[in-house]
């Protein structure tokens, strides 16, 4: 690629960008969100026409690429968010638009065949026949993997590790570094600089939508990485939290069960502290957003806000409550994609206070004042909120809940998918709340992140809590060797 400039309106996605790519390595791609990268990849992809610059595929220039073109030229994405059908088999997502029939009838044994050479190639031990959605998250991101791989030589691999931890992520690296030695060309996307330096051969670093940098993966490190990305260093610190005073309990979850995935939870968490509930990704901790936002019955247990049960299985009750469950899905959960930032940085207040008819000015002027408190970066004056980046999302859907302060909150892997100057925003905030008196409950599966935040660790694993730790004197190793370890057995 040369010269590759991408502008929306008056605002430039990309300026002037050179990017090339090379068989049989893994070219990382990285900046902060917002720095241009899915721009980028989406005029690899064909997705987005760009003003101006050339494209060339094995020494051919390519003009007006389509998705349809790129893929008949070899290009292949998985893209972060995974679009596997649940409802259909693993075989059938696998041949999904070109299943083979017989006589005018899907050849379903054929079907299975074609489907176990295809996990076969990269080395995949998974039944064609079972349903995707009864995978698990490592297993459908592998099994997505295994389809485009077989539809080109030259793949963009989104955050590909996103929402796994542990040894679900350390399968899907052991796969790209499989791909990259049978010849692939992959352009990797990540947020987790250590992954970086583990994987890619060579790294271009963006920024405001140029490219800053690209060097061999043996020229950097983390720092420099974090410097060439932001423009300055970005401080990770643990705050100081040895003056707080913790209030009244205010969040009692006793006995909590659902099915296999979690057994016997029970936290309580007081006003100014910050409890985390640790696992693998996929593991008892990804229920808990599901029952405490009313969204769903677990099998048995009982949820205490302020000293008054909430029932479960309704999501007004748990609003009323007083509680507000951020999920760790915004574009599924969180946010109405079509609709504008300051529409949706505003629909809960505006719910609250029951507002029946819309002054624009005025809710612009409002939204306005909650943007820059969360420090919300926008392309033009109010766009779409699925035109953001990652990490501005991920503000829009905070602002939208935790503006008001809320006295007990439940956060669900609070900063997944953006950048680590986001990251370390998000973070403040949630220190800033617990030191203002909240209760702060936090699902994740990011050991970084958690030894970041809370005061107390709840580990679990297999379902069942393997231990409870305070933050200031549990090591990162422990946490990763209880977090990965053996499941508990009944």
């Amino acid at each position: 690629m040369h010269s590759i400039s991408k502008h929306f309106g008056g605002a430039a996605a990309l300026r002037d960008v050179d990017f090339d790519l090379r068989a049989g390595e893994v070219h990382a791609l990285v900046g902060m969100n917002g720095a241009g990268k899915s721009t980028l990849v989406n005029v690899i992809s064909g997705s987005i026409v760009p003003n101006e610059g050339e494209m060339y595929i094995d020494g051919a220039e390519v003009h007006s690429l389509t998705p349809r073109k790129a893929r008949e030229h070899g290009i292949a994405t998985v893209p972060q968010k995974r679009n596997l059908v649940d409802s259909l088999t693993v075989g059938e997502n696998l041949l999904i638009g070109r299943l083979p029939k017989r006589g005018g009838a899907i050849d379903w044994k054929r079907v299975h065949e074609q489907a176990r050479v295809l996990l076969g190639e990269i080395g995949l031990d998974i039944d064609p026949r079972i349903l995707a959605g009864n995978l698990t998250s490592a297993e459908q991101t592998l099994v997505e993997i295994a389809r485009e791989n077989h539809q080109g030589h030259i793949l963009i691999l989104d955050e590909p590790t996103a929402t796994l931890g542990g040894a679900a992520a350390e399968r899907v690296r052991d796969l790209v570094k499989l791909l990259r030695s049978k010849g692939r060309a992959i352009i990797y996307i990540s947020h987790h600089l250590d992954e970086i330096l583990e994987l890619a051969d060579r790294v271009t670093i963006m920024r405001d939508g140029r490219k800053r940098l690209t060097v061999p993966r043996s020229e950097l490190d983390v720092p420099t990485l974090v410097r060439a990305m932001v423009g300055s260093d970005v401080v990770q610190t643990r705050p100081d939290r040895a003056d707080r005073a913790l209030g009244e309990e205010r969040i009692a979850l006793e006995d909590l069960s659902s099915g296999r995935r979690l057994q016997r939870l029970n936290v309580r968490v007081r006003g100014g502290e910050i409890v985390a509930v640790l696992g693998p990704a996929g593991d008892g901790q990804a229920v808990l957003f599901g029952a405490l936002a009313g969204r769903s019955i677990p099998d048995s247990g009982k949820l205490e806000i302020d000293g008054q049960v909430v029932p479960f299985g309704s999501v007004k009750k748990s609003l009323r409550s007083g509680l507000r469950c951020i999920t760790g899905n915004r574009i599924a959960n969180g946010l109405v994609g079509g609709l504008s930032v300051d529409e949706n940085i505003l629909m809960a207040r505006d719910r609250k206070e029951r507002r029946s008819f819309v002054n624009w000015q005025d809710l612009h002027r409002r939204a306005r004042e909650l943007r820059q408190a969360w420090g919300v970066k926008t392309i033009g004056a109010d766009p779409a909120v699925a035109m953001l980046s990652g990490g501005n999302q991920q503000k829009v859907l905070l602002a939208k809940w935790l503006a008001d302060k809320p006295d007990a909150i439940f956060l669900e892997e609070p900063t997944n998918g953006v950048d680590i100057a986001a990251k370390e925003d998000i973070h403040r905030e949630i220190d800033q709340l617990a030191e203002g008196g909240s209760a702060v409950l936090l699902s994740s599966s990011d050991v970084h992140e958690v030894l970041r935040l809370a005061d107390r660790i709840i580990v679990v694993n297999g379902g069942r809590i393997v231990a409870e730790r305070n933050a200031e004197s549990v090591t990162r190793d422990e946490l990763v060797a209880l977090t990965i370890g053996e499941p508990a057995r009944a």
